[in-house]
């Protein structure tokens, strides 16, 4: 879904950051500001900071920043469309119709206006998956064969309400009792986009989950999007899931995510399984930060998506050869996705085990044990891919090399990517300069410390104007462009206050008005804002005494003086007798200033 731009700076114009940020995290008035101890890490003093006069939040302690799109999005996990969705849901502000991307996914209805039916289309597959849901859990109730396999895998009738788990009967048109007209072709078409009736090629329905347990699947919202459906009969396939709809991307979904949020949270890390039993198991005995993948192998979606719940996680697989491919495969798809300050570790179980039977067999405590014993991804990484070889021979270390290359490149985290160049380098007894080389990978030269570092160094002019211009877009008025503009020094700060003058002329109401929400809201180029957020977060800490005219005209006049000392620099490197007479008299009006 593509939301437009308009739409969204509307609705952080029109949203309290405050009270979106409030619903989740208990505030406190401090001052012009509130604050609370960060959820994003662990903390006794309160140090995350939330801004009512210019909508953002910032944390002192872990450098989070933000809008409340953003809060939603590392707070709850949701996607951006998903956390503007929220948003707009609790300020009560209705979301702009998108008919076209929900066509593109085989979602059509033409008993309404069009800007109408996208939306009813997609509200009509969640109440039949709802409706659903509620007949499964009947069944369940009524099915002897059914809660006979739940007590063999040791499920008890508590669980198994709390996860909504129900069961699909035998027979071919079961669904037909909850709908009445189950045979008119809108419904029959309804049924089918819902993933829960299949056409066959000689034009007969049937419903696609029969003599199955049933899983039901929540997206971020906690609402049923899918089913998961586990056999009864020792049936193929084993396993089976709804297919992809308007309202289920598979790839995209993590079986208990919505669920397991809080768990996640306290534990401080998110434990991924490979099946919706063994999620339950872990469950029933305490262990509820655990999720699992729809039957897909672990995707860069995946992990993007859990490492905005936890700075951790903790893949679990079975010791067996194909627990150990899946392993490798979760690995390399993990590499894009880490940075420094997060964890990815590997848990494997003992042979013939799996999540569910080793909890049932040996309980909380020893699987809890299991998880002190994680392996690091690094240490994973780099036994995955030399247990085969003998790194002693130089031919198993030059495939050792050519294998890990690819994995090398790929990682974002630059700390632990030198990290794993310095251990290949000891493995291989190789020079690292040399392993560099042979990897082809550059990384900046990490300087010396200087002394005196533990010194605040003065704020720059250029960074002067950023926190002024953040602060009261006002003062772009007064601004002397052309002084900016031409500057040439080869400054960050420079280069990001060019990139805020050029989003200011283009939006001259935000100069005219005084702005409700932060200007990095506007700011559509993301190589600054790291930079922005930082310095943004710096004026919380501004008090009234703050002299900003006098801060900002002394800014301006520091540049000014730079440009002058530079071209008179360029004027005296030149021999005097090859000044032109226009040189001469510029040299001399310099010196005078």
């Amino acid at each position: 879904m593509t939301i437009p731009p308009s739409f969204i700076h509307d609705l952080l114009n029109r949203v309290n950051i405050v009270d979106a940020i409030d619903r989740h995290v208990s505030l406190k008035k401090a001052g012009a500001n509130y604050v609370a101890c960060c959820p994003f890490h662990n903390e006794k003093t309160p140090s995350f900071t939330v801004s009512p006069t210019k909508q953002f939040y910032h944390c002192f302690g872990c450098g989070a920043h933000g809008n409340a799109i953003n809060f939603l999005m590392e707070y709850s996990g949701y996607s951006f469309v998903e956390a503007v969705q929220n948003l707009a849901a609790f300020s009560g502000i209705p979301m702009p119709d998108n008919t076209q991307a929900m066509q593109k996914k085989g979602v059509h209805r033409t008993d309404g206006p069009p800007e109408k039916t996208a939306r009813h289309a997609i509200q009509d597959i969640y109440e039949v998956m709802r409706i659903a849901t509620r007949f499964y859990r009947e069944q369940l109730k009524q099915s002897n064969s059914a809660i006979s396999y739940l007590k063999q895998r040791k499920l008890t009738g508590e669980t198994a309400a709390r996860f909504a788990i129900g069961y699909a009967p035998e027979g071919w048109q079961n669904l037909a009792a909850i709908f009445p007209d189950y045979n008119a072709e809108k419904t029959r078409s309804l049924l089918i986009r819902a993933g829960l009736m299949i056409a066959s090629d000689n034009g007969k329905y049937y419903d696609r989950f029969r003599d199955r347990i049933i899983f039901p699947i929540l997206n971020q919202q906690g609402q049923i999007v899918a089913f998961g459906g586990r056999t009864v009969n020792h049936g193929e396939p084993k396993y089976l899931n709804s297919p992809e709809t308007g309202i289920f991307i598979k790839g995209h979904e993590i079986y208990n995510l919505f669920s397991a949020r809080k768990a996640i949270r306290n534990a401080k890390c998110v434990i991924v399984v490979e099946g919706y039993m063994d999620v339950v198991a872990l469950s029933q005995h305490g262990i509820d930060y655990a999720v699992a993948t729809l039957g897909t192998a672990v995707t860069d979606f995946h992990i993007q998506k859990l490492l905005r719940h936890s700075d951790r996680i903790i893949f679990c697989f079975d010791g067996d050869n194909a627990g150990k491919k899946a392993a490798r495969r979760a690995l390399e798809n993990s590499l894009t996705q880490l940075s420094d300050g997060k964890t990815i570790q590997f848990l494997f179980l003992p042979e013939n085990e799996d999540p569910d039977s080793f909890i049932h067999r040996y309980g909380k405590n020893a699987f809890e044990q299991l998880i002190t014993q994680s392996i690091p991804l690094s240490e994973f990484l780099l036994a995955a891919y030399s247990q085969e070889l003998n790194l002693r021979r130089d031919e198993d270390r030059a495939k050792f090399i050519h294998d890990v290359k690819p994995l090398l490149h790929s990682i974002r985290a630059p700390a632990l990517s030198i990290m794993l160049l310095n251990r290949i380098a000891q493995m291989c007894d190789m020079d690292m300069q040399e392993l560099e080389a042979l990897m082809e990978i550059r990384r900046k030269v990490l300087r010396s410390p200087q002394k005196n570092m533990h010194r605040k160094q003065p704020i720059s002019p250029y960074r002067w104007l950023l926190l002024i211009l953040l602060h009261q877009p006002g003062y772009f008025s007064r601004l002397d462009q052309e002084l900016i503009l031409c500057s040439t020094d080869n400054n960050e700060e420079l280069s990001a206050l060019k990139v805020l003058i050029e989003v200011l002329n283009n939006k001259p109401e935000i100069v005219s008005n005084v702005p409700t929400t932060s200007l990095l809201n506007y700011l559509q180029e993301d190589s600054f804002k790291t930079l922005l957020k930082k310095i943004e977060s710096e004026t919380l800490e501004w008090n009234d005494g703050l002299n900003l005219d006098a801060e900002f005209s002394g800014a301006l006049k520091k540049i000014a003086d730079i440009q002058r000392k530079k071209r008179m620099t360029e004027l005296h490197s030149k021999p005097l007798n090859s000044l032109t007479a226009e040189e001469k008299q510029e040299l001399q009006r310099l010196a005078m200033h």
